[in-house]
């Protein structure tokens, strides 16, 4: 696919930015982050480079699992605002060329739903085959998602005497999307946010979306004949609307959520595999780690793409994609306490404490991120380099509220700290007093800024996005060499050690190049020997000089 064809495909050389919308901003002084506030921090996210808002859930919900329990899928809950709120929030976002995606979860309700209190008033109420009912529990029942917080997937209904499916908590039910009632129900919500001006969504679990399906006797093949069924639809609604998928799966079953015959599912998927590669690189300072996740995971089609990411909104889940020894070390090095980590698999940390805020190491793995394949993703806060609060339960200890200045509450709100939807942290080594937006703002060697400076430079390099990419012999096994080539062609290095290492290229950068982002002052690159040298925890982005007329392309 040529170069000129692929710039209407404004997902692959975007910035993602994922957004809490109670903890970003309060608008209104309730002590709860809203879309008036989010509308307000719109100036602030397009300074940084934000192409995209991936919005967690905003629907009406009872917040048992932080807005995944949805009770309405066709509102605004209302301590976020209301559907006016929403709308001009999202003409601010794309008034600054910021498109919206929703965060999704198709595959569950809360237990709080209209659909479920009906459902369970009556074995034979209107609403009972949207949901999953058995008399017994299955032999073999799925594994909880949540060890630790939920004892078993299925739970028996005293009303209706019968089980229910719950692949996460008892109080979020599973949907039947077997049932056709239930998808033509989606379809309807999904046409009602697109119709709002949405630009896609980012659908929660995948696999257990179409599980149901396969499990009911409708076959694999079935089971993503509603995926390919989800994508046309939105597709007719929106041509440029795009359908992310959630799905942490092994490597060989991951191609297939793109699409057996090109890209008729998701426009893009998760990198897990790719996030897996960049912590283990780091735990052991070498390159193999990312190197080999790079080589064996699929090669989407032309027009899809990954989503690379560092952290998100989740635990740091290590269940897949690392070996023993990376996974070990891993562990010891970014989660060496047992409250640290989560359900025996995951870390629950932000990315800066796991970095112990070592400056040098947090913009390498930026960097390392933003020259993946894909789409970079950046969880709020961590632009500034935002803490955790391990206080908080489980997963909540991802998401305090945002930092704004050193003012009462950080800047997030003017309520008391008594109504916070989550407590700020005034003082210590993360603490707004010290750590905020205010405070970098002026400063241009802060990250915030430096951060600005990096999606600049991502948003020039688009052969990152839409290019051909190949790894490179670097010489050092400490140093991985990845070079991406379209119309223009670059090559990026990053040294995963904590010592000066020189790269060998070889006659790769004998057409002559110059660098258009590294982080320190170097010396040109040698483009005769092919040595180039990187300081520790050092990166560098090498522009090749053209030669010749041709115009490479996607193949």
């Amino acid at each position: 696919m040529p170069e000129s064809s692929m710039t209407d495909l404004w997902w692959k050389n975007g910035l993602v930015y994922a957004v809490d919308v109670k903890t970003f901003l309060d608008g209104d002084g309730d002590g709860i982050g809203d879309f008036k506030g989010l509308a307000a921090g719109i100036d602030y996210l397009a300074a940084l480079g934000v192409t995209c808002l991936w919005v967690l859930p905003p629907f009406p919900s009872p917040w048992r699992d932080d807005g995944y329990d949805t009770s309405d899928y066709l509102s605004i809950d209302p301590r976020l605002g209301d559907l006016g709120d929403f709308v001009a929030f999202t003409r601010a976002a794309r008034q600054n060329g910021i498109r919206v995606i929703l965060d999704i979860a198709l595959n569950h309700t809360s237990d709080e739903h209209p659909w479920f209190t009906d459902a369970r008033s009556s074995r034979d109420a209107k609403y009972r085959d949207y949901y999953v009912w058995s008399d017994e529990p299955p032999a073999d029942p799925p594994e909880p998602v949540l060890p630790g917080e939920q004892t078993g997937t299925y739970t028996f209904d005293e009303g209706s005497g019968q089980y229910y499916l719950h692949r996460y908590h008892d109080f979020m039910p599973d949907l039947n999307t077997n049932n056709p009632a239930v998808r033509a129900e989606m379809y309807k919500v999904l046409g009602f946010w697109l119709a709002v001006g949405v630009s896609g969504f980012r659908v929660d679990s995948v696999p257990f979306l179409v599980e149901e399906i396969a499990d009911s006797g409708g076959g694999e093949d079935s089971s993503h004949d509603y995926l390919r069924d989800l994508r046309s639809f939105i597709a007719r609604r929106s041509s440029d609307a795009i359908l992310v998928g959630e799905a942490n799966l092994p490597l060989d079953l991951l191609g297939r959520y793109f699409g057996e015959e090109g890209a008729e599912e998701m426009r893009v998927m998760f990198d897990f595999a790719g996030c897996g590669g960049i912590w283990a690189s780091l735990a052991l300072g070498e390159a193999a780690p990312i190197a080999r996740q790079l080589t064996a995971r699929p090669t989407p089609p032309p027009v899809c793409s990954y989503l690379s990411f560092l952290r998100h909104h989740d635990e740091l889940n290590l269940d897949l994609h690392y070996t023993d020894e990376e996974r070990e070390a891993v562990f010891a090095s970014f989660a060496p306490r047992e409250d640290q980590r989560a359900y025996g698999r995951g870390i629950r940390r932000r990315m800066t404490p796991m970095l112990d805020d070592d400056e040098a190491r947090v913009r390498l793995a930026f960097s390392l991120m933003f020259s993946l394949p894909g789409t970079p993703t950046i969880f709020y806060g961590d632009e500034y380099g935002l803490g955790d609060n391990p206080e908080l339960p489980g997963r909540l200890a991802n998401r305090p509220p945002m930092q704004w200045n050193a003012l009462d509450n950080g800047g997030f709100s003017h309520g008391r700290p008594a109504e916070l939807v989550r407590p700020t942290t005034p003082d210590g080594h993360y603490g707004y007093r010290t750590r905020n937006i205010a405070a970098q703002l002026p400063d241009p060697g802060s990250r915030l800024n430096w951060l600005r400076r990096l999606a600049a430079n991502r948003r020039e390099c688009a052969e990152i996005g839409t290019g051909r990419h190949r790894l490179l012999d670097s010489g050092d096994p400490g140093i991985l060499a990845v070079r991406h080539d379209q119309f223009h062609s670059l090559v990026v290095l990053h040294n995963l050690a904590d010592e000066e290492r020189t790269a060998h290229l070889g006659d790769e950068l004998d057409v002559g190049c110059d660098e258009v982002f590294a982080d320190r002052s170097y010396e040109p690159a040698d483009t005769t020997t092919g040595e180039v040298p990187l300081g520790p925890s050092g990166f560098r982005w090498l522009r090749l000089h053209r030669t010749g007329t041709s115009t490479p392309g996607i193949d």
